[in-house]
């Protein structure tokens, strides 16, 4: 493998964290107002 493969490689991952976190907190803020909403509580 290149050197630029190799980096390519390496930061892919952060990002894809990165954006999978972002779908998890945007999944539960929803949840959290879908609830207040109805008046239950989320736990």
């Amino acid at each position: 493998m290149n050197f630029t493969a190799l980096t390519a490689y390496i930061l892919v991952w952060p990002a894809m964290s990165a954006i999978l976190l972002v779908v998890l907190i945007v999944a539960l803020i929803r949840d959290m107002r879908a609830a207040k909403r109805e008046g239950r509580e989320m736990l």
